[in-house]
């Protein structure tokens, strides 16, 4: 985020891909919403080739306090969002999707969610998209709600409010921008939910598609690894190979009693097979638990593991 700048009060990122016709009434409306607030919106052009960006010139220069960003390509929402915050300059910052789906009206009740927590995420409670997109949606929040322990109805919301110091702690790519909540509550910072108004989409087309399921699967593994294990992964790979070590243990132990009790040869059994393999597995995940140990050990740095909220 850019220090050299003079500050303002609010800074509203909007990730923004072929959505021009929608870019006019909603700077109006964000400063409508915003009136007697310093505060500036950031428009992020992430590779649309509608023209949009010369709709953002123009908006620039009839207001200041718009700014416009224009990516090389189309790197994605969290590149995008990465881009915004990189440049905000605000104590508080907003981020809303560019197609008015998101009421900009609602932007003072999440700043005023502010007053108890760190970032306060909107919910589409009443979601004007299509059904298979809502239970979709609904299917991922509820995965990823049990496997993060954070419990929000609409973790991918991008209607959300955000206190400075938690995206200066935010590090984006890939699509992890649909985790957010979640990288936020692993570093301590408090996360509420707020139910928002949602519009049915008038300009543009939805980007969402069944192709993203499978990425969002790995995407959520990616995230529960970085916010549960990233400073220990002997944990994860240990378990998982002591685990499978065990059952190996286990089978040889089995058809050694039936050796040495006569029952017949184990060498031409599958378990035999099956026993060394899962040792040899579990030994290998072992070993790359304590390779992951050496590497953070290596890389560690003073004060990068944990954040001070106040100090007297």
């Amino acid at each position: 985020m850019s220090d050299q700048a003079p500050k303002v009060e609010v800074s509203v990122v909007a990730p923004v891909l072929n959505e021009r016709e929608s870019l006019l009434e909603l700077c109006r409306r964000i400063a409508a919403a915003l009136a007697g607030r310093s505060f500036e919106i950031i428009l992020v052009d992430d590779g649309s080739d509608d023209g949009g960006f010369e709709t953002m010139k123009e908006l620039h220069a009839a207001d200041p306090r718009v700014r416009a960003v224009r990516l090389l390509q189309n790197f994605g929402k969290s590149a995008a969002l990465a881009a915004g915050f990189e440049r905000a300059r605000g104590e508080f910052i907003v981020t809303i999707d560019a197609d008015l789906q998101d009421d900009p009206d609602e932007i003072p009740r999440l700043l005023a969610g502010l007053a108890d927590a760190d970032l306060v995420s909107g919910w589409k409670q009443d979601r004007r998209d299509p059904a298979g997109k809502r239970l979709s949606s609904k299917l991922a929040n509820a995965v990823t709600s049990v496997l993060s322990g954070i419990r929000l109805h609409d973790m991918n919301c991008g209607f959300k409010a955000y206190r400075r110091e938690v995206v200066a702690n935010l590090r984006l790519y890939g699509d992890l921008h649909r985790f957010i909540p979640v990288l936020a509550g692993a570093r301590g910072f408090k996360v509420v939910e707020l139910p928002v108004r949602h519009h049915p989409r008038r300009h543009g087309r939805s980007k969402y598609g069944l192709g993203r399921m499978p990425r969002g699967f790995f995407d959520l593994l990616t995230a529960l690894f970085l916010t549960q294990y990233a400073r220990r992964p002997l944990h994860l790979f240990g378990g998982i190979g002591a685990s499978l070590s065990l059952l190996g243990f286990a089978a040889l132990a089995y058809l050694s009693v039936l050796w040495v009790l006569d029952k017949g040869p184990i060498g031409t059994r599958p378990l035999f097979l099956g026993g060394i393999m899962l040792l040899l597995l579990g030994a290998q995940l072992m070993s790359l638990g304590l390779v992951g140990e050496l590497i953070t050990h290596l890389t560690y740095r003073p004060g990068e593991q944990y954040l001070v909220r106040e100090e007297l």
